[in-house]
């Protein structure tokens, strides 16, 4: 479905001056309740870092919050989710991916968008503390959440009731090729650094498992998921890993509900991308007009004017009350 929400009024338009708006005005949030640190190992030297708040009652629902590339659970998007949904009652799970945040050292393991295992295992954990769950994931986080209600559909918790991927690259290869676009170059050498110190990090701390200097090579991110992303990842190369960990092929297998939220002036995701696949009969998408990547800056009850995470919330409590 494409079409512009009456409810959503955006201050501006533009997918750079939304991208960029979304981040500068959440830049600043800071995650202000009281948090557990949760750490669910996967398998072997995988662990993951989870930072949870709790409702007093129990019996509440949880959300899970999965962040995007080069993010954490303290990156400005999730920050306003979290606090949002915790002021409408949800617990909150802010989860990192592996060695994201402030687990490089608990995980110094390098994650990318087929990793739904991950995701899966953190599910089972938190269902085994509250009686329903939902989860949204953002950017590249999205394309996880959607891989994963997708390929591990009979493992999933029956507590699940669905889950909102916002800004979700659905086309891996064909979202590389977007950021390589000259009108994107910002983003691209934004990420590009991140990944290459992180890259860095990691090697730092396993020299038994990363080359010294492989990250320098690569200029864009396709050249860095061949040569770093696919060789530590165990696939063949960039294609084989862009193919084999898309969800756009697979939203006709969710068996669960949920809402693919995106913007048709969002620089990094193609529109043909979102609107392409064919999906379950649960499954609704929603592309409004303008928001950018991850951006929705708009009048909203949610932190940091972030419409989308008041959507995703509207949408998910419609979910629990059987709407």
């Amino acid at each position: 479905m494409s079409r512009e929400l009456t409810d959503y009024r955006p201050r501006l338009r533009g997918g750079h001056l939304q991208t960029l708006l979304g981040y500068w005005t959440r830049r600043r949030l800071a995650w202000t309740l009281p948090r557990e640190d949760w750490i669910v190992e996967v398998e072997p030297d995988v662990r993951l870092l989870l930072r949870a708040t709790w409702q007093p009652r129990p019996d509440r629902p949880a959300l899970v919050i999965v962040h995007g590339l080069q993010g954490s659970d303290g990156s400005g998007y999730a920050v306003a989710t979290g606090l949002h949904a915790w002021s409408r009652g949800w617990h909150v799970v802010r989860m990192n991916l592996r060695g994201s945040g402030d687990a490089e050292r608990l995980c110094p393991r390098l994650y990318n968008a087929g990793l739904d295992g991950d995701l899966l295992a953190v599910l089972a954990q938190v269902a085994e503390r509250v009686p329903r769950l939902a989860v949204v994931g953002f950017s590249l986080g999205g394309n996880l959440t959607l891989l994963c209600l997708a390929r591990r559909a009979p493992r999933l918790p029956a507590g699940l009731v669905g889950a909102v991927a916002v800004s979700p690259p659905l086309d891996l290869a064909a979202c590389a090729d977007a950021l390589a676009r000259p009108g994107n170059w910002v983003y691209e050498r934004h990420f590009m650094r991140e990944l290459r110190g992180s890259y860095r990090r990691r090697q730092r701390l396993r020299p038994d498992l990363y080359e010294v200097g492989r990250e320098l090579a690569p200029r864009t991110i396709r050249e860095y998921d061949g040569a770093i992303t696919a060789r530590y990842g165990g696939y063949a190369g960039a294609d084989d890993y862009y193919a084999r960990s898309s969800a756009g092929p697979r939203l006709r297998e969710l068996r669960h509900p949920a809402l693919i939220l995106a913007a048709a002036d969002d620089p990094m995701i193609p529109r043909a991308t979102v609107e392409r696949w064919p999906v379950a009969p649960g499954v609704s998408r929603e592309l409004v007009g303008a928001g950018g990547h991850v951006g929705f800056v708009a009048r909203s009850r949610a932190p940091g004017s972030f419409w989308a995470a008041e959507r995703a919330l509207d949408y998910l409590t419609g979910l629990l009350n059987g709407e």
